[in-house]
C-alpha cells in the first residue's frame, strides 16, 4: 500500500473511533480556547473523583483521565479514560469547530467568556506560552487566524449548531461569580444526582490560588514553558474583567466593533451570560 494509501486509511480508522466515542459521550464540553475550560474541567474532575470514589488525589495531569479531551492522545485524551460505563458521565472536551458529524446530536454544555478577556488571555498564550505569534496585542485582535475574526469564527458556527441540540451555556463570569451554583446547574443539566459536600470539597480545590500553585510544580501535560512566569501560565489570572489592564480604549472598542459587526443574532445571545450585551433592540 503507497504512504499516500496508508495516511488515508489512518484518517479513516481515526475518525472511526472517534465517531464512536461520540456517539457513546455523555455529553461534550466545548469553548473557545482561553475560555476557563481548564479551570471547569479540575472542578468536574474533583468532583466526578470524589463521587466515584477510591481515586488518587486529582491534580492538572490525571484530571484528563477523568474529563479527556475529544482526541486520540494516550495522556490527556480518550485513551487516558479510566472509568467503565455509567460509573461517571463521559464528558469529552474541545475547542474544535461546530460540525455537525463531529459531535453528532450529543448534549452540549458551551463555555464562553467575554472576547475582550478571551483575546487578552490569547494573545499572552500565543507570545509567552506557545511562542506562536510576534507583535502588539493591537495587531493580534486583528490576526485571522488567532484574533478577533477566529473568535467570531467559532462563535458563529456553535451558535449556529447549538439551535439543533440540547445545551446549556456557561460563562466565565457567571462561574466566577457563584462557582457552586453554576457547576451545580451544569451537574442537573448532566443528569447527575448531586452530592453537596462533593461538590463544595470541588469548588474549593479549584480556587484560583490553589490551582495556579499547582501549576507552577505540575505544569500541563504536552507544555513545554516557563512556569515561573506569570503571564504565560494557563491559570494566568483569573480575574473577568481584567482585560482593562492591558487594552487601551481604543483596542477595548476595536473587539467589540467586530463582534458587533461580525456576530450573527444567535451569537450575540451567546454572549449575554457574559454581561455583555450585544444584541439588536
Amino acid at each position: 500500500m503507497s504512504s499516500i494509501l496508508q495516511r488515508v486509511a489512518r484518517r479513516i480508522r481515526k475518525r472511526v473511533r472517534l465517531t464512536s466515542h461520540a456517539a457513546s459521550a455523555d455529553a461534550f464540553l466545548v469553548s473557545y480556547p482561553k475560555s476557563g475550560r481548564t479551570w471547569f474541567r479540575f472542578i468536574l474532575s474533583h468532583y466526578f473523583a470524589s463521587v466515584a470514589g477510591g481515586c488518587e488525589p486529582v491534580d492538572l495531569r490525571n484530571m484528563f483521565s477523568i474529563v479527556p479531551n475529544y482526541d486520540l492522545d494516550t495522556v490527556r485524551g480518550l485513551p487516558a479514560f479510566r472509568f467503565a460505563s455509567g460509573q461517571i458521565p463521559k464528558i469529552l472536551v474541545s475547542h474544535l469547530d461546530y460540525r455537525a458529524s463531529r459531535f453528532l446530536m450529543r448534549p452540549v454544555v458551551m463555555m464562553v467568556r467575554d472576547p475582550r478577556d478571551v483575546l487578552v488571555s490569547a494573545y499572552f498564550h500565543a507570545t509567552r506560552h506557545k511562542h506562536r505569534f510576534e507583535g502588539d496585542i493591537g495587531a493580534f485582535i486583528e490576526d485571522s487566524a488567532q484574533g478577533a475574526p477566529a473568535l467570531i469564527q467559532y462563535l458563529n458556527g456553535w451558535a449556529g449548531g447549538l439551535k439543533r441540540r440540547r445545551h446549556t451555556v456557561l460563562s466565565y463570569e457567571d462561574l466566577s461569580a457563584d462557582p457552586v451554583m453554576h457547576t451545580r446547574r451544569v451537574l442537573e443539566f448532566l443528569g447527575c444526582k448531586v452530592d453537596d459536600a462533593s461538590l463544595q470539597k470541588a469548588v474549593h480545590a479549584g480556587q484560583f490560588d490553589a490551582m495556579q500553585s499547582r501549576e507552577r510544580v505540575e505544569g500541563i501535560p504536552a507544555h513545554d514553558y516557563d512556569r515561573g512566569d506569570d503571564e504565560s501560565l494557563r491559570m494566568r489570572r483569573g480575574k473577568a474583567g481584567g482585560f482593562l489592564d492591558y487594552l487601551s480604549e481604543k483596542q477595548a472598542d476595536r473587539i467589540l466593533e467586530l463582534c458587533q459587526t461580525r456576530l450573527s443574532e444567535a451569537a450575540k445571545h451567546l454572549l449575554v451570560p457574559t454581561g455583555l450585551d450585544l444584541r439588536s433592540r
